[in-house]
């Protein structure tokens, strides 16, 4: 007799739950955490513990986890080595990219995209639109301060380790805008924290203003920031709020992929 086949309404039958669930473990383990214990990782996965212990013992058997000499659970390599395949053709600049070309195309600005570095905010990569104004000055292996731009801004917010170490400096004026006082950058740094975002206007260069968007890793802190930059009068009104619904949704979508690229000045 012929099996009979089964309609497309029945796919998810396909779908084998005890795999997902193994899946959901392995995203436990990261850089910040490489090793967890059974007990650790019942109470974060919120599984039953036998339930663990038992899809773990699986992905032992499977050369995906490893057993530590404490008895603790570890990614094996052949992780490393998929990870790395996939990383060696995507990482952040080149996910980043499609996203930066919509919006220079969108709104004819200039489209960046920066990481923290030790001395400021790193450009690793820009794109030109379509407006006549070229953003100088900021340039790929730009290196910008913390307080000024919303670039900066955008990630000085959302890393309270930036924000510590930031704010031990001087904050020097680059424009009669520039937020030089410490409380004052302290309250306007909790109000972009509060938004989500950061909206510039000549306190960096003058006559131009930006919207940027933190991108954030797994514990919450930026890992990036995607803006663009242009003519003041181009960042006002329902302009304006088109900018930062646009550059918002772009910034949420490379946080879902930030935690699991390199970042590569």
């Amino acid at each position: 007799m012929v099996a009979p086949i089964e309609s497309d309404d029945r796919s998810g039958r396909d779908i084998v739950g005890a795999v997902l669930k193994a899946c959901s473990l392995l995203e436990h383990f990261d850089a910040s955490r490489p090793v967890w214990t059974l007990n650790d990782l019942t109470s974060a996965s919120g599984m039953n513990k036998t339930t663990v212990h038992r899809l773990m013992a699986t992905l032992i058997h499977a050369g995906w986890i490893d057993r530590t000499s404490e008895g603790s659970y570890r990614v094996a390599m052949p992780l490393f080595e998929i990870g790395s395949a996939a990383l060696v053709q995507l990482d952040l600049r080149t996910a980043a990219r499609p996203y930066m070309e919509g919006l220079a195309t969108t709104f004819g600005d200039t489209a960046f995209l920066m990481v923290p570095a030790d001395e400021g905010a790193v450009c690793i990569d820009r794109l030109e639109g379509h407006n006549p104004l070229v953003v100088a000055g900021i340039n790929i292996g730009s290196v910008m301060p913390y307080h000024a731009a919303a670039g900066p801004i955008a990630m000085l917010a959302f890393s309270n380790t930036l924000r510590e170490r930031w704010f031990r400096r001087e904050l020097p004026a680059y424009t009669d805008r520039t937020l030089t006082d410490a409380t004052a950058l302290s309250e306007h740094l909790d109000s972009v924290r509060a938004a989500g975002y950061s909206v510039s206007s000549s306190d960096y260069l003058d006559g131009v203003a930006a919207v940027a968007a933190p991108i954030l890793g797994r514990d919450g802190t930026a890992v990036a920031s995607i803006s663009i930059g242009g003519r003041v009068e181009a960042f006002e009104g329902d302009a304006l709020q088109d900018k930062i619904d646009r550059v918002c949704d772009a910034a949420a979508r490379l946080t879902h992929i930030a935690a699991s690229l390199p970042v590569r000045a």
